[in-house]
C-alpha cells in the first residue's frame, strides 16, 4: 500500500490558475535565502492574494475554506471564551456544539497552537480556513473587541502622559476595571471605541435630552450609543479638563488643551476644544493617531491620496520646481496638510535641507527637521519662520498661514530662492488670492512667487463589501446636477451599508482636487483685478480641472455615489 502524500502547495496554486511556473520558480529561489514561507513569499510578491493562499492550504489539508470578509463575530459564543484566547491564539471562532468548537485559522501547520488552544478551551477543536488578513479584520471589527479590551486590563492600560523639560512623565495608569470610576470608563471606553472605528474626533454635546456622544468618520458624525443622563455632563467634561490640564473651575469660556495617551506600545495625541453653550459646556477631542495614518497612507505618495493620473503629473512638476510657493487650500479636516507631507516625502531625496512648521507636527518624517508652534512659549508660525530662515534651509513647510505677519516672511521667502510649501483656510483656487491681498500682501509680489494653487476635499469611497450597481434615469441625473451624456455605459454604484463599514455605506477617503497652475497669462489677470469669472475662463483654457469635475471623475469610475458628490462639492 502506497503512502499518502499530500499536494504540493505550489502545484495546487499552478492547477487553480493562481500561480505560473516562473513565478513559482522564483518562490522557491527565495525559500533558499529568507527565512519566510511559501505563502508569505508568494503574497509579498504579488503573485497571489491572501484569500488565494486560503483556498490553497484549505485543498491541501481537505479543510473546508472560509470567506470572512461580510462575517460577524458572534457576542454570545465569544462571551463563553477567555478574553485574551482569540488575540493569543489569533482565531475566530465560528460556532461551539457539546463536545467541540469550530474556529477559522489561518495556519492549519501550527500544530502546538492549535493543541494548548485544545486545552484551554477544553474540547475539541475543529478546524475552517480563513486568510490572515480576513481573520485579523474580524477581531479587530468586531462588536466584541470592546469586551476584550475591558476584560484585558493587564495588558490594554491607558496611560495618560504629561509631556515635561526631562521627557515624559505617565501622569496616571488606568485600566478599565470594575473599581475605576463610571466616567473615567466611559471616557476610555469611548476613545477605544473611537480608535477601533478609524473616528477623527470625539463630540462630546448637551442637548435638552441629555449628553450625546458622537464620532466623526470618514468626515460625517455618527450616534456612538444612547443619550447619556444629563447629570453626567459637567463629570464627563470635568474628567477631560483634569485630562487637558484645563481650569475646571471656568466655564463660561472657551478652553483648548490637549492630552497623549500612551495605549500599549502606541503614543496616541488628543487635541480638546471645549466650548460653553446655554445647556451646559461642549467638548470636541481631536484624535491625532500618527501610526494610523502612516499604514493609512502606506508610505504617503499622490497616488494613495486618490489624487488622479492627470493631476499627480501636473502636481509633481510644480513641486520640484528649485523655488517659489506651493499653496494648499481647503476647509479643516480637508486633508491638506497630508498632501503636503506626501509632495514632501516624494521630493525628499536628503540632498536638500527641509524644515517644517507645524502645528502640532502629525506625523514624522525621517531625516526632515520639524518644529511644533508653541504659543505658550511665544513660538508662533511667524517667529518659528524668522528663525527658520537662519538655519540655511532650501525648501520649507509652514503648517497654516493665519496672519499677514506669516503671509509676508512667506512670499519673502519664496522670493529669495527657496521653495516654501504651505496652506491657507480658503473655498477654491481664487478665493487663496483674495485672501492674501486682503492680508496686506502686494499683488505683484504675490502672483511672483506662486507656483501652484491646490484646492482640495476629501470624498468618501463607498464601501466595497455592501455597494450594488444601480440605474439612474436621465432625469435622476439631470436633478442631480449631472449631465448623462458623461455617464453612459458606466458602471454607477450605491450602497446600504453593512458590518464592515458600520452600516456608514462608505469606508475610507479620496481626494478631489483643482490644481492651478499660474502661467503669464493668469499672473497678469490676477494683477489687473477682474471679475472671478473671467479669470475662472482662463484657468478652464488653461486646462484647469474644477472640483466639481474632479468628483464627478470619481462618481464615474465607481468610487464614490451621486449623494456623496453633491455632499461634498455643488454645480456651478
Amino acid at each position: 500500500m502506497q503512502p499518502f502524500r499530500r499536494k504540493n502547495i505550489g502545484q495546487i496554486l499552478i492547477d487553480r490558475g493562481s500561480l505560473t511556473s516562473e513565478q513559482l520558480a522564483v518562490i522557491v529561489d527565495k525559500l533558499g535565502t529568507t527565512r519566510l514561507r511559501f505563502g508569505e513569499i508568494a503574497v509579498h510578491e504579488g503573485f497571489v492574494s491572501e484569500e488565494d493562499i486560503a483556498q490553497a492550504l484549505s485543498e491541501q489539508f481537505n479543510l473546508q475554506y472560509i470567506d470572512l470578509r461580510s462575517f460577524k463575530m458572534d457576542e454570545e459564543l465569544l462571551n463563553s471564551l477567555p478574553p485574551d484566547a482569540i488575540y493569543r491564539y489569533r482565531f475566530v471562532p465560528l460556532e461551539l456544539t457539546p463536545h467541540a468548537i469550530v474556529v477559522a485559522v489561518s495556519d492549519p501547520t501550527d500544530v502546538v497552537k492549535l493543541d494548548e488552544l485544545e486545552l484551554m478551551l477544553d474540547r475539541q477543536v475543529q478546524i475552517r480556513i480563513a486568510s490572515e488578513s480576513s481573520i485579523a479584520g474580524v477581531i479587530k471589527a468586531g462588536e466584541g473587541t470592546r469586551r476584550v479590551l475591558r476584560e484585558v486590563s493587564e495588558d490594554f492600560m491607558l496611560q495618560l502622559v504629561k509631556e515635561t523639560d526631562r521627557g515624559e512623565e505617565v501622569l496616571s495608569v488606568e485600566s478599565i476595571s470594575d473599581d475605576t470610576s463610571p466616567i473615567i470608563k466611559l471616557i476610555n471606553t469611548t476613545i477605544l471605541d473611537a480608535l477601533n472605528r478609524r473616528a477623527s474626533d470625539i463630540h462630546i454635546e448637551t442637548g435638552h435630552d441629555g449628553v450625546d456622544i458622537k464620532y466623526r468618520i470618514d468626515g460625517v458624525l455618527y450616534k456612538a450609543n444612547e443619550t447619556i443622563d444629563q447629570h453626567f455632563q459637567s463629570p464627563i467634561i470635568s474628567r477631560l479638563k483634569v485630562m487637558s490640564e484645563l481650569d475646571i473651575s471656568e466655564r463660561r469660556i472657551p478652553q483648548d488643551g490637549r492630552f497623549k495617551i500612551r495605549f500599549g506600545e502606541k503614543s496616541i495625541d488628543f487635541r480638546v476644544s471645549i466650548m460653553p453653550s446655554s445647556l451646559g459646556e461642549d467638548a470636541v477631542i481631536r484624535i491625532l493617531d500618527k501610526e494610523s495614518i502612516a499604514s493609512d497612507l502606506k508610505g504617503l505618495t499622490l497616488e494613495n491620496l486618490g489624487v488622479s493620473e492627470r493631476e499627480i503629473k501636473r502636481l509633481r512638476k510644480k513641486i520640484r520646481e528649485p523655488y517659489g510657493m506651493v499653496l494648499v487650500t481647503g476647509p479643516t479636516g480637508s486633508g491638506k496638510t497630508t498632501t503636503l507631507y506626501a509632495a514632501l516625502t516624494e521630493i525628499h531625496t536628503g540632498e536638500d535641507k527641509i524644515i517644517t512648521i507645524e502645528d502640532p507636527v502629525e506625523y514624522m518624517l525621517r531625516g526632515v527637521l520639524q518644529i511644533p508652534v508653541n504659543e505658550k512659549k511665544g513660538l508662533t508660525f511667524a517667529k518659528g519662520l524668522r528663525s527658520i530662515l537662519r538655519h540655511d534651509p532650501d525648501k520649507i513647510m509652514v503648517g497654516e498661514i493665519r496672519d499677514s505677519e506669516t503671509a509676508q516672511i512667506a512670499v519673502q521667502s519664496a522670493l529669495t530662492g527657496h521653495l516654501v510649501f504651505t496652506t491657507v483656510h480658503a473655498n477654491n483656487v481664487f478665493d487663496v488670492i483674495g485672501r492674501f491681498i486682503h492680508m496686506g500682501i502686494d499683488p505683484y509680489n504675490f502672483v511672483s512667487c506662486l507656483n501652484c494653487v491646490l484646492a482640495q476635499r476629501l470624498i468618501r469611497r463607498v464601501c466595497v463589501a455592501c455597494r450594488r450597481p444601480v440605474q439612474y434615469s436621465d432625469e435622476e441625473l439631470i436633478e442631480g446636477g449631472v449631465d448623462p451624456e458623461k455617464f453612459r455605459g458606466k458602471t454607477l454604484y450605491e450602497s446600504k451599508g453593512c458590518d464592515e463599514c458600520h452600516g456608514t455605506g462608505y469606508r475610507g477617503r479620496v481626494a478631489i482636487v483643482e490644481l492651478l497652475e499660474l502661467n503669464d497669462q493668469i499672473r497678469d489677470l490676477i494683477i489687473a483685478k477682474v471679475p472671478a469669472t473671467q479669470l475662472k475662463q482662463a484657468a478652464r483654457d488653461a486646462g484647469v480641472m474644477f472640483l466639481r469635475d474632479s468628483a464627478e471623475e470619481k462618481f464615474a469610475a465607481g468610487i464614490t455615489t451621486l449623494k456623496e458628490i453633491n455632499r461634498v462639492t455643488f454645480v456651478e
